[in-house]
């Protein structure tokens, strides 16, 4: 396009240098359990042939989602919590919102096929193996990218094509569509409501199939009391959590107009570094099969 500003200026989470230094550190380590902990999940899951059904096959490119998500986000926080000054290239912020929206749209997808996969297990457990077969497990999979670009791909068409001619100041520690759109030297109404409804009605539809999910799961549940399906519920409770952590912050944020949202840096974190930090913990944890297999790795 044809602004005239060529970088962006990031505030970051506090002008406090030893705050700074604590939240490089808090970081730094959450991060690494981020790498570390789903690449035992996919190294665990791909080794053991016990752990071929299709859940753990969901579970596995959930892993590959939260570590793609993370590392859009953490590597340059980590870098301008050491540096003086915080600034991105106007590139590196298009391409940064672009993967964020990429990754963040699959992983809500994703979330929602999950659901589907344990509501068709316990549900309707004599058509399973029909209906989750693995070829429909992978057109699953490719739907939830598929969805995630075309969603990522307008977000970002939209907002690079915006003349950015002054402010170039960002409250947060990353670039998103809500503070970068609200720079623009122009009227930005229509496509703030486009954008706004874009990624909200994602988040609330994806959420909505999520509770009607879990709902008819917890109806079955409760007229069958076999140990078999309150191993499911175990499973499923698990989900849950995931869902509210990743959902709730981003239903908050972009379910709104962008001219109203404020700068909370706090939530960002949940979405962007604490739900990708739980998942491995949560799906390990509460797994016993998972456990098992990775002990035995």
């Amino acid at each position: 396009n044809f602004s005239q500003v060529t970088e962006f200026i990031l505030l970051g989470l506090s002008d406090t240098r030893e705050l700074q230094v604590l939240f490089f550190i808090f970081f730094f380590l959450a991060y690494a359990m981020v790498l570390l902990g789903n690449l035992l999940i996919i190294v665990t899951v791909r080794t053991d042939p016990k752990l071929l059904s299709p859940m753990y096959f969901l579970l596995c490119n959930l892993s590959v989602l939260d570590i793609c998500c993370t590392s859009v986000i953490s590597p340059r926080l980590l870098v301008d919590l050491l540096s003086q000054r915080k600034a991105i290239d106007f590139e590196d912020c298009m391409a940064q919102l672009f993967f964020l929206h990429f990754v963040g749209a699959s992983e809500m997808f994703l979330l929602t096929v999950m659901a589907y996969d344990r509501y068709t297990a316990i549900c309707k457990p004599l058509h399973y193996t029909a209906i989750m077969n693995q070829r429909v497990c992978w057109l699953l999979v490719f739907a939830c990218w598929a969805g995630g670009f075309l969603h990522s791909i307008v977000q970002t068409l939209l907002t690079v094509q915006l003349p950015f001619c002054g402010p170039n100041t960002i409250d947060n520690y990353f670039c998103d569509v809500p503070l970068v759109i609200r720079l623009a030297c122009t009227d930005i109404y229509v496509i703030e409501w486009l954008m706004a409804s874009n990624s909200s009605l994602i988040s609330l539809f994806c959420f909505l199939v999520l509770v009607i999910s879990y709902t008819f799961i917890l109806v079955t549940i409760r007229v069958r009391f076999t140990e078999g399906h309150w191993k499911a519920l175990s499973t499923c409770a698990s989900h849950v959590m995931v869902v509210t952590i990743f959902f709730v912050p981003c239903i908050f944020i972009y379910l709104r107009p962008f001219s109203t949202f404020p700068s909370d840096k706090h939530i960002c974190v949940i979405y962007t570094v604490l739900s990708p930090v739980l998942n491995p913990l949560i799906y390990t944890l509460r797994n016993n099969e998972v456990k098992a297999s990775m002990w035995k790795l």
